[in-house]
């Protein structure tokens, strides 16, 4: 029998859609499947089609299926965007034990209580994210459950959304037959496995540069202090490399992968690659030092939005300097350039587990982190059990996991969604209600 609990996290990106399945045994994390196909229904990080973005997450999720060998029916979803706002809140409650000893039900309580504030119609109450606990007067406490004591507050940062955008983002879980367990901020979640607690005190950008967008977030003291995303990233390299080529998308985007290289001076004038022109039968041969003009030109523009977007924040001094991740922070050469042109410390962040060790698997290790920790403190389920049978095969049969998992054509999967539907009903959890929500 296997007690261990099970967490799926789902990254929606706008190249590709991440569905990620670890095994949590005393506080470590264990990646056992992961999914990972190319995204369709997104644009710059917002759905275009609904219909699209659904049959990806299904492919995604029965990918991941295929290598841990049961359902998965239940995950924690990231969301971001720039109709997220971060604003500070508090709370405090009376502790309603007659011994006044602190239980879950009472960080369950003094959370709800910091959600009593006045928020934009338009903007719904995603969660409240504890900074600290407070307990008669005693302050910078992290879990109170068990303590004693009357009066417990909480200061924290409650995240809000738009209704419009996470009403359709949620939909599209729903309608793929998944469970949403948890909903998850995905710079805090890419924050919690990337950066150190020293970075995070002194004050650190986390840029994650992904196929639609670039989204910058900035840690100080401990937390978060404010996140945007621009509206570039890998995609647009991939359409200059494709005009600069005279090729197909397709094909850019595989010489990006195979033979791009992010700065001029350290690019190889030996390695060479032939394309496809496009609209003629014939080839042409570039180098890598073509290639990198190309995406060194572009990614230095990202870079540079990057340093204008942090001043408009008002950041002007970061002690813990940049940390890259994200699928384009895999890019050679990248780390060179991003410390040429922000004139500062820079370090690329990867997972570091079997399978998942490119930093485009980064935001998912993090919500897996992140859900785990938060539910912990509040008392919630966000996990599952592994089936009693599929234990047995996945300890017998589990191969290593691939970085680039074959993609198979998925098709529907009516059972899977009716019994998720099914349970969903029957335990009408935090989830629910936030989802019933969009409609009061």
């Amino acid at each position: 029998m296997n007690n261990n609990e099970i967490y799926v996290s789902l990254d929606i990106g706008t190249s590709n859609i991440k569905v990620i399945v670890g095994e949590m045994a005393d506080d470590s994390l264990n990646i056992i499947g992961v999914g990972n196909v190319p995204s369709e229904g997104l644009k710059k990080g917002s759905i275009v089609d609904i219909d699209e973005t659904v049959h990806s997450i299904r492919q995604a999720f029965e990918q991941a299926e295929r290598m841990v060998g049961f359902p998965l029916q239940k995950a924690i979803v990231g969301i971001n965007g720039n109709h997220i706002h971060i604003q500070n809140t508090s709370g405090v409650v009376a502790v309603s034990s007659e011994n006044k000893e602190i239980h879950a039900e009472d960080v369950r309580r003094v959370l709800d209580a910091a959600q009593v504030v006045s928020i934009p119609q338009e903007h719904l109450v995603v969660d409240v994210i504890p900074r600290q606990f407070i307990v008669d007067g005693r302050d910078e406490i992290t879990d109170p459950k068990k303590m004693l004591g009357v009066r417990l507050e909480v200061e924290g940062s409650l995240i809000t959304g738009s209704k419009t955008i996470l009403h359709n983002w949620l939909r599209c879980v729903e309608r793929a037959g998944i469970e949403i367990m948890d909903i998850c901020l995905q710079p805090l979640a890419s924050g919690s496995a990337a950066l150190s607690k020293d970075e995070k005190n002194l004050g650190v950008a986390l840029v994650d540069i992904g196929g639609g967008s670039t989204t910058i977030s900035v840690f100080e003291n401990g937390h978060l202090y404010s996140t945007h995303s621009i509206p570039l990233g890998g995609e647009n390299i991939t359409k200059d490399l494709s005009i600069g080529l005279r090729t197909s998308t397709e094909e850019a985007e595989r010489i990006k992968k195979q033979f791009g290289h992010a700065f001029y001076d350290e690019a190889s004038t030996e390695e060479t690659f032939e394309v496809s022109v496009i609209g003629t039968d014939q080839k042409q041969t570039y180098t890598q030092l073509d290639a990198a003009n190309i995406i060194e030109a572009r990614l230095e523009e990202i870079l540079l939005f990057v340093a204008e977007e942090l001043r408009n924040m008002g950041v002007h001094d970061l002690p813990g300097g940049f940390v890259l991740t994200g699928g384009q922070a895999a890019i050679p050469g990248i780390l060179s350039l991003a410390q040429t042109v922000l004139q500062n410390n820079v370090r690329i962040a990867s997972p570091n587990y079997i399978g998942v060790r490119e930093p485009q698997y980064m935001t998912g290790v993090g919500l897996i982190h992140f859900a785990y920790r938060n539910a912990k403190i509040q008392g919630r389920q966000v996990g599952f059990q592994m089936p009693d049978e599929a234990f047995h095969e996945v300890g017998a049969s589990m191969e290593p996991v691939s970085s680039a998992p074959q993609v198979k054509e998925a098709q529907p999967r009516p059972k899977v969604k009716q019994k998720a539907q099914q349970e969903t009903n029957k335990k009408p959890g935090k989830m629910k209600k936030l989802f019933n929500m969009f409609w009061e």
